[in-house]
């Protein structure tokens, strides 16, 4: 199966209903004085400055932390059942659960404090499944077997790595069945930090983790198994270099040293572009890869192994190809085409490599595919701004289209009413037009509205059309225009526009805000004296980015997991991670590329910081460490600006459990009301 590239930051917004509630007693003597009920943090977090939360704005609000969709899993070898992720009612993460039938309830599997969405079934029998989990957010993901039968679960890998499947061959071994990859972490190397990192492939027995055998070491940490062959002889890897460049290899898995197949090793550096690793076909003669080698999009291609030539298969839609999944006869290829923001299904016959005709499916973005192993049945979630994700399955034989899982909203809220996002289109400092998803609310709010702007991580993700869950509240309930801009730096628009913000060009991202900026001041609908800024990861960087160079054009700003300085998050972040990132934001070891990052760091310019500031963060967070956010807090507070801070112990890269969400939703809340609609 494809999946999807690059891996897009995501933070889990899943909700329930909070249930942590403080309340003052009244004092005994003359007479008792009522005090306002306020909901106190759970002792993982820490807050500053975060002013009390009524029960009043919680009991307004909690409804819009309750939508539970349905992510697809994997399906069953044998029987037409699936594993679906979910979080159930009253839960504080996503679980794995069995589901037998469309429709049918769901079994539980997994009951973690940890979420566990990633899970793979033993792939000739189905008598347990390997899956995912890390502790606290810390993403030192570790794999365990769970048997089916006995509910026993059994850890399979070193606890001191982290460590990914990578696929199954397709008949049993002695040596194992499940290729694994691992990667060393920074709490096992001497001072905490490492120069060179590598990845190892295994081959294990899930019956037997002991026994494994390693299949190779390989230099970095950008490697990404993909499809084996399937008299399985070779495995096709994929090197992540950049955001623009990948390489595709080939390992024996007989042993051997892997070697490079795309491009190939005697190209120049004008052949540099993205090759990721698809499936082989049925005959082991030829590669599915997805590659923009022939132009700004990435096409999924046929490369002939033994010719060394390529059939472009879908040069004809002008957009990036951002996942997809074959048969396992090789007879259908199902594939997601972003465009401008939306994913949609294509089917082709994989014997002539043209377009099939699709039956009309339901609305909304496609997500997940997979196709059954069995019956050729593809399963693939789809969500729009009127629902989460639910999952659906496609018959190709028959042309049926069935829905196995139905998204819950909360009483009370008609998710049909939410507002559709809108493409819209502002020109930059440069001329170039910049585009972003517009949400307004509903026609009952008169006048100017004021606006939110959330800003995508990455910086290679994208804002794309789909369900926004929370964020309905500030349309819906508040009023509050909501503006989700792809600056130059976002996939989904051509591999030009995706290397528009390298290296010292990463300010001209920010001056797309500013262009923005001008755009609603320009609108008639809009406010432009109250614009509040908001984003995660990446997204962080940009609002304080923004907060220094616009801090007279907006309200505030919120920095969740955000880089507040470029030079000690390079420093900080886990190795594995180190030279990937480098490429994208410059090396800080060349010493004119260390000054540029210094000079346009938030935390070096956070006296330009005046207007209100939430900073939000993991402290188990090994992407962005939560220095980050404790060093930006510190010096605007020193220089009088009021900053509100809020770091969950027992979290990482955003808040994945559901009373740490809610809390942060709720502070989130009133900081607009505080810093927007006063």
């Amino acid at each position: 199966m494809l999946a999807r590239m690059p891996p897009v930051l995501h933070m889990l917004l899943v909700g329930a209903v909070a249930a942590l509630t403080a309340c003052a007693a009244p004092s005994p003597a003359p007479p008792p004085v009522a005090l306002t009920a306020t909901l106190s943090p759970n002792a993982n977090l820490v807050t500053q400055g975060i002013p009390p939360i009524p029960m009043s704005l919680v009991r307004e609000v909690e409804k819009y932390t309750d939508f539970r969709g349905h992510s697809f899993v994997d399906w069953h070898p044998q029987r037409r059942e699936m594993l679906v992720a979910h979080r159930r009612a009253g839960a504080s993460t996503a679980q794995l659960f069995r589901l037998r039938a469309p429709m049918a309830e769901l079994e539980p599997l997994t009951q973690f404090a940890d979420p566990v969405t990633g899970a793979s079934y033993e792939p000739h029998e189905g008598r347990y499944l390997v899956f995912a989990r890390s502790s606290g957010g810390n993403e030192a993901y570790q794999l365990y077997r769970l048997d089916l039968d006995s509910g026993t679960v059994t850890q399979l890998t070193e606890p001191d790595e982290r460590h990914s499947m990578a696929g199954w061959l397709h008949r049993p071994s002695p040596d194992g069945s499940l290729i694994v990859a691992s990667l060393p972490l920074d709490r096992t190397a001497q001072g905490g930090s490492r120069e060179q990192v590598h990845t190892t492939l295994w081959l294990i027995d899930p019956l037997r983790p002991l026994a494994k055998r390693k299949l190779a070491t390989l230099p970095g940490a950008g490697w990404f198994p993909g499809a084996v062959s399937g008299d399985d002889r070779q495995m096709a890897l994929t090197r992540y270099l950049s955001a623009n460049e990948s390489q595709v290899w080939m390992l024996a898995l007989a042993g051997g040293a892997p070697r490079q197949l795309l491009p190939a090793p005697r190209a120049g550096a004008a052949d540099a572009a993205v090759h990721y690793a698809a499936s082989f076909s049925p005959d082991n003669r030829a590669l599915f890869v997805v590659s923009d080698r022939a132009g700004e999009f990435r096409e999924m291609m046929r490369y002939d192994l033994a010719a060394g030539s390529f059939t472009r298969i879908t040069a004809h839609i002008p957009w990036d190809i951002s996942g997809g999944t074959s048969t396992e006869d090789g007879r259908l290829l199902a594939l997601q085409a972003n465009v401008e923001g939306r994913d949609e299904l294509r089917l082709f016959d994989m014997h002539t490599l043209k377009e099939l005709p699709m039956p009309a499916l339901p609305a909304g973005g496609i997500g997940i595919t997979q196709f059954d192993r069995r019956r050729g049945e593809l399963a693939f979630t789809v969500n729009s701004a009127q629902g989460p994700s639910q999952v659906y399955s496609f018959d190709p034989a028959s042309g049926a289209v069935e829905q196995w899982t139905r998204a819950h909203a909360p009483p009370g809220i008609d998710t049909a009413s939410f507002a559709a996002q809108k493409v819209v289109r502002w020109k930059s400092f440069d001329g170039r037009m910049i585009s972003g998803l517009l949400s307004l609310p509903p026609a009952r709010f008169p006048g100017k509205r004021p606006v939110l702007i959330q800003i995508h991580g990455g910086p290679e993700g994208q804002a794309t059309i789909g369900f926004i869950g929370r964020f309905n509240y500030f349309i819906n309930e508040l009023g509050v225009a909501l503006i989700q801009p792809n600056v130059r730096g976002s996939s989904g628009y051509g591999k030009s526009f995706l290397a528009l913000d390298d290296g010292m060009k990463r300010e001209d991202a920010v001056k797309d805000i500013g262009a923005l900026l001008d755009w609603v001041a320009a609108q008639p609908q809009l406010d432009a004296s109250r614009v509040l800024v908001s984003g995660g990861s990446y997204g962080g960087y940009m609002s304080l980015a923004v907060a220094t160079h616009y801090a007279e054009r907006i309200a505030g700003a919120i920095d969740v997991v955000g880089i507040s300085h470029f030079v000690t998050f390079l420093n900080n972040t886990e190795s594995y991670r180190r030279d990937l990132r480098r490429v994208e934001y410059g090396d800080e070891r060349e010493p004119s590329m260390r000054a540029f990052l210094e000079r346009i760091s938030p935390l070096s310019n956070a006296d330009r910081i005046r207007k209100p500031l939430f900073v939000v963060q993991g402290k188990n967070d090994p992407r962005v460490p939560f220095t980050e956010a404790e060093q930006i807090v510190a010096k605007a507070r020193a220089n009088g600006t009021p900053v509100w801070y809020l770091r969950a112990d027992n979290e990482g890269h955003g808040f994945a459990r559901k009373e740490n969400a809610d809390f942060q939703f709720y502070a989130t809340v009133r900081f607009v009301q505080e810093a927007l609609l006063k």
